[in-house]
């Protein structure tokens, strides 16, 4: 049976400089990186599928890695709200903050209300954490379970609060609007108006060649597609 430790091990082996560079890039914290390509770590995360309680471990490590990793196998629907709001207060920089611990939570059955929580959070990270976390919560489960009420409000609040933002939580709500327009039929419209609305956001993404994709194009290219309303089994990637 595998530890902990010779999975810290293992990982640590797959680091690459070149990796870690583009980490950085991206806002990683130099003294707690490895580099490994998200690639490589899947073997590793099929090695340890089910094993809860090392995923904890990996994560509880703080190496950006290791966290990435138990993202990738840890089970939230096992994971209680305290060891939830623990991950994403914990969070080392977005890559953790909003692709890792919102794949999680989104498994949770208190995903909803952590996401909203979340939300108002004064951390930027934890706010991130938050829209990316209920943008999760649209793309996986069925619309009759989600509050479309409640939905449309978030829209409201993204129209009328992502100018004054801060720079990642522009680019969740930007992706929120299009995760309602590409997984609610019936809110289609009124995330294309939303988009509209909001335009093109700026966000600072460091010395990195990312773009952030213009809701309108983004929407109006799903519809022509015709894949509005085809859910996700998991946001988890």
């Amino acid at each position: 049976m595998v530890t902990t430790k010779q999975m810290l091990a293992e990982l640590k082996k797959k680091g690459s400089a070149q990796t870690r560079k583009t980490h950085i890039n991206h806002g990683a914290p130099e003294d707690r990186l490895w580099g490994v390509k998200v690639g490589d770590m899947k073997p590793l995360a099929k090695k340890l599928k089910g094993e809860q309680e090392i995923a904890l471990e990996l994560y509880d490590s703080g190496i950006s890695d290791a966290m990435y990793l138990a993202g990738m196998v840890a089970d939230g629907a096992k994971m209680n709200k305290t060891q939830l709001n623990k991950w994403a207060k914990e969070a080392s920089w977005y890559f953790i903050s909003e692709y890792s611990v919102p794949g999680v939570a989104t498994e949770s059955p208190h995903a909803k209300e952590l996401a909203l929580k979340w939300i108002k959070a004064k951390k930027e990270s934890v706010a991130a954490c938050g829209w990316n976390t209920y943008s999760g919560i649209i793309a996986t489960r069925d619309n009759d379970e989600l509050d479309l009420k409640e939905v449309e409000d978030l829209l409201n609040q993204v129209v009328k609060d992502i100018g004054k933002a801060p720079n990642r939580v522009r680019y969740t709500m930007n992706a929120y609007v299009i995760g309602v327009g590409s997984y609610i039929p019936k809110l289609l419209k009124k995330a294309k108006a939303a988009a509209k609305k909001i335009g093109k956001v700026d966000v600072d993404v460091g010395g990195t060649s990312c773009k952030v994709p213009l809701a309108t194009d983004y929407i109006a290219k799903i519809e022509k597609m015709g894949r509005v309303g085809k859910k996700r089994k998991t946001i988890k990637c």
